[in-house]
């Protein structure tokens, strides 16, 4: 009786150990130092540029209601629908012997009367369109509003076509428009002609905010923080191992990253792959 307790003794004690053992063999492996691979990059010299960036949609820039200014009747008409017309071309004769003519370049997209059509003042005639002069409208914050001049020029994406072009600020707008307690100004973009280019396509606009050229420049992925928000790179010291090489950034576009100091064109830093622990950056695999 008293060996069959001291044998349940011994196996107790044996599973404690057992278990002892693989808690701790648990806890070494999970927190034990893991080696970091690195991928190696070069500074370069090149140029970083950031934007601002608005949406819009393609609208006309000019289009002409011609509107019957008294009771009349239509003798002659000189166009039909989808005629391309010019500036100073005769649309119509009245009954009282009148050619009423176009002031603007454009298209006729709609015709609203017949031969011999009795008129009432007031009334449209015809609508006249210049799809060759397109514009873009855009919101501007109240707080970039500033920077945005006419003359200024930028970079117009049509989404629809995937292409870009060149763009003018004609105008902007003197005052604001208030929505929900949030200010914003209106200003009017030239686009440069393109046949394909439909009203009412989306558009992407970029105007250059901040830019700097031939700065040496890095990755942002390269760039690391420390505790207290400084940014370094890693570099290679002698006998192989990683180092840390503290640096000053100035602008960065969201992909590279200009570097004021710490680093020259040609220099190569170490990029940490896979890293686990904040630890780990200070000793690995090259």
């Amino acid at each position: 009786m008293i060996t069959g307790r001291k044998m349940n003794l011994k196996v107790r004690i044996l599973t404690i150990a057992i278990c002892v053992v693989a808690i701790v063999c648990g806890i070494f492996i999970a927190f034990r130092p893991s080696k970091v691979r690195y991928r190696r990059e070069t500074a370069t010299i090149g140029d970083v540029t950031t934007y601002y960036s608005f949406g819009g949609n393609v609208e006309v820039k000019e289009r002409e209601n011609v509107i019957a200014d008294r009771m009349m009747q239509v003798k002659q008409l000189y166009v039909r629908e989808g005629d391309q017309v010019e500036k100073g071309d005769p649309l119509f004769q009245t009954s009282y012997g009148d050619d009423v003519k176009s002031s603007i370049d454009g298209e006729v997209t709609q015709l609203d009367v017949d031969l011999n059509s009795q008129v009432m003042a007031g009334t449209r005639v015809i609508e006249l369109v210049n799809y060759e002069d397109l514009k873009v409208t855009v919101r501007v914050d109240e707080y970039d509003i500033f920077v945005v001049e006419p003359g200024k020029q930028v970079e117009v994406t049509v989404n629809a076509l995937g292409r870009t072009i060149s763009g003018t600020v004609s105008k902007v707008s003197r005052e604001a428009v208030n929505v929900n307690g949030i200010s914003y100004f209106t200003a009017s973009i030239d686009l440069e002609s393109d046949p394909d280019i439909l009203v009412g396509m989306s558009t992407e606009i970029k105007m250059v905010k901040e830019s700097v050229s031939d700065v040496v420049t890095l990755s942002m992925g390269a760039l690391q923080f420390d505790d207290h928000n400084r940014s370094y790179v890693m570099v290679e010291a002698n006998g192989g191992r990683p180092q840390v090489r503290y640096v000053t950034v100035g602008l960065n576009d969201g992909v590279n990253v200009e570097i004021l100091d710490g680093l020259k064109a040609g220099d190569v830093v170490l990029i940490p792959v896979g890293s686990k622990s904040s630890g780990s950056l200070f000793g690995g695999e090259l």
